[in-house]
């Protein structure tokens, strides 16, 4: 059987309800703990808990942890594959991050549950005996980092959290799940065609988000010029379209050195240099903004962290999220 490591960092999985608040808060000892009997038909499991965070406490620090206890397993222990348990507010962030960054082609799965431990219909136990499954298959190597929750497999690059309370929340809304998880296996049935991975060794910049809205001015613009930042994500109009009041505010920031990434604020689709109107997408590429490939904002700002450890010039941030 497979070498599988178990990395437990807090979330709704690892917590329990007060029957008489219905306040979800961790527990004295992770109820997950108990589930780890009923995978030892699966793997060799070895579990640890690098830390025991609600997924907000969440930041990349916390993530090149996890980047770091994955290779150092790879390295000095032989691990032949990695589950993490986490919390699902930032579950796809950190999943991103570790798709981006992990130095390895073995099979690397994030879970979590949308269900405390003693809720009716706990969802957490399952979804970790399904992430084993899927860490120990032999057909999920080399397909980079993996999310697998109510019986679906999603790439890292792909799934977001689309419902705030509902168990079946990851949807990969662009190409559907790359496969599911039944009582009989793992099936796969289709794969990603590359994957892209940055050898970082830290993460040392500050970038900020931004979402467009009807009548948006350069106000929000002027006033984040007053913090130190490095780079901007705004989650534009349509296919990557702006109001023209904020234009000049766009052009300054550029002037100066800032990159700025355009995603779509729609839940499908590209953004791409279409309109050539003012604030239109032709207009801002042309300016120097940076037009993403079908990345939602959150999953942009990660790898715009990422990217800027390797390169600030803009021509080549371009070619990085053309990707």
């Amino acid at each position: 059987m497979k070498k599988i490591l178990i990395i437990h960092t807090g979330g709704t999985i690892s917590m329990k309800e007060d029957k008489i608040t219905g306040a979800v808060a961790p527990d004295k000892e992770n109820p997950l703990h108990g589930t780890t009997l009923s995978m030892s038909n699966i793997a060799n499991i070895v579990v640890e808990e690098l830390f025991h965070l609600p997924s907000p406490h969440i930041t990349p620090q916390e993530m090149q942890m996890l980047r770091q206890r994955i290779e150092d397993g790879i390295r000095f222990d032989n691990i032949e594959g990695a589950v993490i348990t986490h919390g699902t507010d930032t579950l796809e962030e950190t999943a991103y991050y570790l798709d981006l960054t992990v130095q390895s082609d073995i099979p690397i799965v994030v879970t979590g549950a949308m269900r405390s431990s003693n809720e009716l219909g706990a969802d957490g136990p399952y979804n970790l005996i399904s992430a084993v499954k899927v860490a120990a298959s032999d057909d999920a190597k080399g397909k980079g980092v993996l999310v697998v929750l109510n019986d679906e497999i999603h790439t890292a690059k792909n799934v977001t959290k689309t419902h705030t309370s509902n168990i079946a929340t990851f949807q990969s809304p662009q190409y559907g799940p790359l496969g599911i998880v039944t009582k009989r296996g793992v099936s796969f049935h289709h794969t990603p065609v590359q994957r892209e991975t940055y050898n970082i060794k830290s993460v040392t910049k500050n970038v900020l988000l931004l979402k467009a809205y009807a009548g948006m001015d350069n106000l929000i613009l002027q006033a984040i010029r007053t913090i130190p930042f490095n780079g901007l994500i705004i989650e534009a109009l349509g296919q990557g379209n702006l109001p023209p009041s904020m234009v000049s505010g766009i052009k300054s920031l550029i002037e100066n050195g800032i990159p700025v990434v355009l995603v779509s604020r729609c839940f499908n689709g590209f953004v791409q240099d279409v309109y050539s109107y003012d604030g239109g997408g032709k207009q801002l590429k042309e300016l120097g903004v940076i037009l993403s490939n079908g990345l939602n904002g959150q999953k942009a700002r990660i790898k715009l962290l990422i990217s800027l450890e390797e390169t600030t010039d803009l021509a080549e941030l371009q070619l990085l999220f053309s990707k």
